[in-house]
């Protein structure tokens, strides 16, 4: 499968910034791994709540 990637521009607040930082430190994620990681994990909650079509 070929995955096609998007870049994106996001602006947040400093404090969820520095959160989000530091959560993916502590994960050894860079800051982009992180939020990908969360939108995914998400969206298979979605999913399986069946909330997505």
């Amino acid at each position: 499968m070929d995955e096609q990637l998007r870049t994106i521009t996001v602006r947040m607040p400093a404090d969820l910034h520095q959160w989000l930082t530091a959560q993916a430190k502590a994960n050894r994620r860079s800051l982009n791994a992180e939020i990908v990681h969360r939108f995914e994990a998400d969206r298979a909650a979605a999913v399986a709540d069946g909330e997505s079509p």
